[in-house]
């Protein structure tokens, strides 16, 4: 409840800054990997080196300071019970280590916030916000919890080592000043380029210690390669759930095994939900790169259906009800694309819903585009350009109360085995007993091309035509919203 309002107060002041998406409503580690990965790609069709560094802070929750907290609670404006509350969560804390079944003695948490709490991660996200605030302006940076990367362009290498060492000291004097620590072994640096001939790496000190040159490296779940093939990531991926393969043909056994209900279940679990990750963003490797991930894909539908192995692709995505991996990308990317396009406080959304550099994209046919030119390329695709998204409605205060009092007289029938007889004259009841009432009736209704909504009141009908792309369950509420819409201008 505490987390809840504290958030809510904090979105609706807009305290964090832009860059930090973790554990914030309507935002996802893919923001931040989207920006980078967009970043990269500019770079690149503008012939432009970009030098990203990739922060690690040591023992990060553990050397929160809880006095810096409470005064970032006072410099928000939240007084009275609300700092004491949050500083008697924060006292007082004693933690004791099991080896087998013996326990240590307990042992006071002297600084940092108590791991596994839902409040200790709000908290968290407040003192860390300020170590991005003071970056050059032409460093920009994301922020998921504690991953934290800062990037730059440009064409002159000394302007891009300038700018980052500037950056670098200034986040080293923040965390010193707030007792945080970066680790220099776990901190390092890439060199994003396509340009040929040669080129020094840039060269980097954080706190006296070099930050190490490296090829690739993994970003919140993505390994990013200095060309932006994703090469190494499929591979990986790959291997991941080839791992999780052998546990399904371990569980489909033909004589004891699990029948394919539940072999699909397991699929969708253990192994789509990995490829499913980062879609948005490896989804823009090279076909024959994403080509590897099939076999994947068709091994463990075969072992949850039980086909043979000379089932045909087609026949078997019909049978196991699972599309293929390039239509799946696709609807991701759709998924993905419409949230930020409802959402105009993104700060990713008018990246991507007018991405820049077209004109140089489309002559430079070599470099892959960003996402936004991508999924303009699939809306087109599927012929739905001018498909209309409602904006994202503000969220109510968490301490206020919605109370929502209806009237079901039929909710305790069991509609398949109750005749319709009885449903109409308990209907006539209740219309007599809510006689003084203007009745109103809604409905929604899909058929191959056409999908409508409609209101009907005593004197008159309301009705409209909505995309074909909607649900039945869309034109339902949109019916009732008709309805709603139409009360508020007439005088009951």
């Amino acid at each position: 409840m505490v987390s809840a309002r504290l958030m809510h107060v904090l979105e609706r002041s807009k305290w964090f800054v832009p860059s930090q998406s973790g554990f914030r409503r309507r935002r996802n580690t893919i923001d931040n990997l989207l920006k980078l990965e967009t970043a990269i790609r500019e770079a690149f069709v503008r012939k432009k080196h970009l030098v990203s560094i990739f922060f690690d802070i040591e023992k990060a929750y553990d050397r929160t300071w809880r006095y810096g907290i409470l005064k970032d609670l006072s410099d928000i404006g939240l007084k009275g019970n609300l700092p004491l509350f949050i500083n008697n969560f924060l006292q007082t804390r004693i933690f004791q280590i099991r080896i087998g079944n013996i326990l240590s003695d307990n042992f006071n948490q002297q600084e940092g916030v108590p791991q596994g709490s839902v409040l200790s991660v709000l908290l968290f996200i407040i003192k860390i916000n300020g170590i991005v605030s003071k970056l050059p302006a032409y460093v920009n940076s994301t922020l998921f919890v504690d991953d934290i990367q800062i990037h730059c362009a440009g064409d002159d290498m000394g302007f891009i080592q300038r700018q980052l060492q500037t950056a670098i000291n200034n986040m080293t004097d923040w965390s010193s000043k707030y007792g945080f620590i970066f680790s220099p072994q776990k901190t390092v640096c890439m060199h994003f380029c396509r340009r040929r001939g040669l080129h020094p790496d840039p060269d980097f000190q954080l706190n006296g210690s070099p930050i190490p040159i490296v090829q690739e490296t993994k970003f919140l779940g993505i390994i990013f390669d200095t060309k932006l093939t994703f090469r190494s990531h499929i591979k990986h991926l790959k291997t991941k759930c080839i791992r999780t393969l052998n546990i399904m043909k371990v569980l489909s056994s033909t004589s004891w095994g699990a029948d394919k209900v539940s072999l699909m279940r397991i699929y969708r679990s253990l192994v789509r939900s990995k490829l499913d990750y980062g879609v948005p963003v490896y989804g823009s490797a090279a076909k024959s790169t994403l080509k590897m991930l099939d076999s994947v894909h068709h091994q463990g539908l075969r072992i949850a259906t039980g086909a043979f192995r000379t089932t045909p692709i087609p026949s078997l995505h019909v049978i196991s009800g699972e599309p293929s991996l390039e239509l799946r990308r696709h609807r991701l990317s759709l998924s993905y694309f419409y949230k930020i396009k409802s959402d105009e406080s993104h700060p990713q959304h008018y990246k991507i819903i007018n991405p820049i550099f077209g004109s140089l994209f489309s002559v430079r046919l070599s470099f892959t585009p960003t996402f936004g030119f991508r999924i303009g390329e699939i809306l087109r695709y599927f012929g739905i350009e001018d498909f209309p998204v409602v904006s994202n409605v503000e969220d109510p205060r968490p301490w206020k109360e919605t109370q929502l009092d209806f009237i079901d007289d039929f909710l305790h029938f069991f509609k398949p085995s109750t005749s319709d007889i009885v449903f109409q004259q308990h209907f006539y009841d209740h219309r007599q007993h809510y006689s003084d009432y203007v009745p109103i009736y809604t409905d929604g209704s899909k058929s191959d091309n056409h999908v409508g909504s409609a209101a009907v009141f005593p004197d008159f009908t309301i009705a409209e035509t909505l995309h074909p792309f909607c649900s039945v369950y869309t034109s339902e509420l949109y019916a009732i919203y008709l309805g709603l819409l139409k009360i508020s201008t007439l005088n009951f």
